[in-house]
């Protein structure tokens, strides 16, 4: 752990000296009104207003964008009762690749696969605002157990003894960028140019009621899609999902909490809760190993740690710095649609961070459970 500093409220755990661009965007962050703590994950990197893989407390005051655009984005993880040599051949794979697009689409549901109902979690907890409820039983229907764009996949992994495992990556989809919008236009503007809500006012209130909403809405989002590639095995393996292993975790959000005697306001985005033995799950890239974590509870990272490896290239520097042979030589050996390699070279391996740094800087933070390897990567289009 180092300290920035220039900011005695902020901890850092970091692989590699701050590029400038992240370093001004988080003294902007721990300078604002109210924010009492910042912890600052290995995998950080710029994203906006807030960077990817930070940690603030507050005592009154709700900041949003310290939550980001994709309330409730989080992991999934769950063994197969298969071994993961069943995707050895490109027959096995090709199968299961065409399947996923059925099953789980990026965008939205066709009308002939369309869930029924909201689950009832979802049903029954109004909205703040009536446009919101419209999007909850229109959007919200057709998105639910859609995977998105992005850094969002499903990825079918082996562990160390060959078990197969699913680990997926998804969020809450429209609704969760919809929610985040309508609430920023009702902030009041920080001298650091950041909007908040007071969580004492009806407005403050019911973002962090939406907000939960939408929390939710994107754990059954995840499970759906979990349970719709449960279908797809029984349907090419006769085999199930173990669910007595399910690790299911979220990495943006904000919700009360005590650290050092006080009852804060966390906000994480992009970071992972990590209390002492709570279990998650940390992504590599999609070329490379991942991880099964529990917490430490290190009070001084507000019992958090990184979500994934963390870009070390902007979109727009990986598209135009990485080929498409590039990246065909970094999956060697994955199963992926090489039809969509010029789609998504933004997201090639050395795109991002290596997860092995990312994982030995906060050594403090986690304790890693298991090490898996990707098989199979799927991403939306």
């Amino acid at each position: 752990m180092t300290h920035d500093p220039d900011s005695a409220n902020v901890a850092m755990w970091v692989t590699e000296p701050l590029p400038s661009d992240v370093s001004k965007s988080l003294q902007r962050l721990a300078r604002s009104e109210d924010v009492r703590y910042v912890a600052v994950m290995p995998d950080v990197h710029l994203a906006g207003d807030v960077c990817n893989g930070t940690v603030i407390a507050t005592n009154d005051l709700i900041y949003p964008l310290a939550v980001g655009g994709d309330i409730g984005c989080g992991m999934l993880a769950v063994a197969c009762d298969l071994s993961a040599d069943v995707l050895s051949n490109e027959m096995s794979a090709g199968r299961v690749m065409a399947g996923l697009y059925r099953r789980t689409p990026s965008n939205k549901h066709a009308k002939s696969h369309l869930p029924e109902q909201l689950p009832e979690s979802l049903n029954e907890k109004p909205l703040s605002a009536s446009t919101l409820e419209t999007l909850k039983v229109r959007d919200g229907l057709f998105q639910l157990g859609t995977l998105g764009r992005g850094n969002h996949f499903v990825e079918l992994q082996s562990d160390v003894d060959g078990r197969l495992w699913l680990m997926l990556h998804s969020g809450s989809r429209g609704m969760g960028q919809a929610i985040t919008e309508h609430h920023l236009r009702r902030t009041t503007q920080a001298p650091s140019g950041l909007g908040y809500l007071d969580a004492s006012t009806p407005e403050g209130l019911a973002y962090v009621s939406d907000q939960e909403w939408t929390t939710e809405y994107a754990m059954q989002n995840r499970l759906a899609m979990a349970r719709a590639v449960e279908a797809l095995l029984q349907e090419f393996f006769s085999t199930s999902l173990d669910w007595s292993t399910l690790i299911h975790c979220h990495h943006n959000h904000v919700r009360r909490e005590t650290h050092f005697g006080e009852e804060l306001w966390v906000h994480r985005k992009g970071a992972l809760p990590a209390s002492e033995g709570e279990p998650g799950v940390i992504p590599g890239s999609m070329g490379n190993h991942s991880f099964h974590v529990t917490g430490r509870g290190e009070k001084t990272a507000l019992r958090s740690s990184s979500h994934g490896a963390g870009r070390s290239l902007a979109r727009h520097l990986a598209r135009k710095s990485i080929s498409r042979h590039e990246l065909n030589q970094q999956m060697k050996g994955i199963w992926f649609d090489q039809r969509r390699a010029d789609a998504i070279r933004d997201e090639a391996p050395s795109a991002y961070k290596d997860i092995h740094r990312v994982m030995r800087a906060q050594r403090e933070l986690t304790r890693i459970i298991r090490e898996l390897k990707p098989i199979l990567a799927y991403k939306g289009m």
